[in-house]
Parts: C-alpha cells; structure tokens; sequence
C-alpha cells in the first residue's frame, strides 16, 4: 500500500504528467494507493473510487463517474447576468425540456442540464439583452464538490 499526499502540488506540468504514469503503472501491478489531492483532475484521472471530504466527514464516495452522474447533468451552462431576477428568469430556464435545475451564482445563474443537444439557442433567447457572458462545461469532479460543499472560502 502507498499513501501519495498531495503529490504533485508544486510540480511543473511535464513532471506532474511523468508522475501520473508511474502511478497508473502501480496500480496496473496491483499497489492499492491512497491519494489526497486538492486537483480534481488529478483524482478523475488515477483513482478508481473517490471520496470528498468536507469538514472531515465524508459527503460521497464511489467512482468518478459515478459522483459526476450524481449532480443528475452532462452539461453545465454558467451564465453572467445584468439581473438574475429579472422576470421569473430562474423558473423559465427550469422548466426548459433538459434542464434538470438551475441555481444563483454571484454573477448570474448556472444551468444544469442533461446533456441533450439544442439548449443553447434556448437559454440566448430567453436570457435576452440580460446575457453578458456564458460558458459550458461538462460535468466535472470539481463541479461536483462545488455543489455538494459551495463555493464560499472557508476556513
């Protein structure tokens, strides 16, 4: 068994890559590794099972894929906003047929969605003049502790 903390903080990203493949080479030869990592990426990539912490108790554990299917969405629209208020803006993004739940961000709203294809167009013509800005993600493991823990820093 090895224990990895935090073990490529620091790392320039050549050396953080070469790290990675002897990791993956470990595993292949059956070491079991306990990795405590900050880099959501880092975990999607080499671990098998994952488990975010928060306060020191575990919220969720289970498969990469596994959490990400969990927040129920594909895709992530985030979406900057003159007013998110403005005219029951939440609940007709909401009740758009692939959006499975909308919620405030400091600078507008973010749109979960299930992945299928033709909401964009949507979500621009029903934000309007509102729209400044937009940006879409699919669902990461990073979205997903920012979802179960928040996105206010803490202590």
């Amino acid at each position: 068994m090895l224990f990895l903390d935090e073990p490529s903080a620091g790392l320039d990203p050549q050396t953080r890559l070469a790290l990675w493949d002897i990791i993956r080479v470990l595993r292949e030869r059956g070491i079991t590794i306990v990795l405590t990592t900050h880099y959501m990426e880092e975990a999607d990539q080499l671990c098998g099972r994952v488990a975010i912490i928060d306060h020191g108790k575990i919220l969720v554990c289970g498969s990469p894929e596994e959490l990400k299917n969990s927040v129920r969405a594909q895709k992530i629209f985030q979406l900057q906003l003159q007013n998110s208020n403005a005219d029951g803006l939440r609940d007709r993004l909401g009740s758009l047929l692939g959006v499975t739940e909308v919620e405030g961000s400091d600078t507008g709203l973010v749109v979960f969605t299930d992945g299928r294809g033709g909401l964009l167009p949507e979500i621009v013509g029903i934000t309007g003049d509102n729209l400044r800005d937009i940006s879409v993600s699919e669902t990461t493991l990073e979205s997903v502790f920012i979802k179960l823990t928040g996105r206010d820093l803490r202590d």
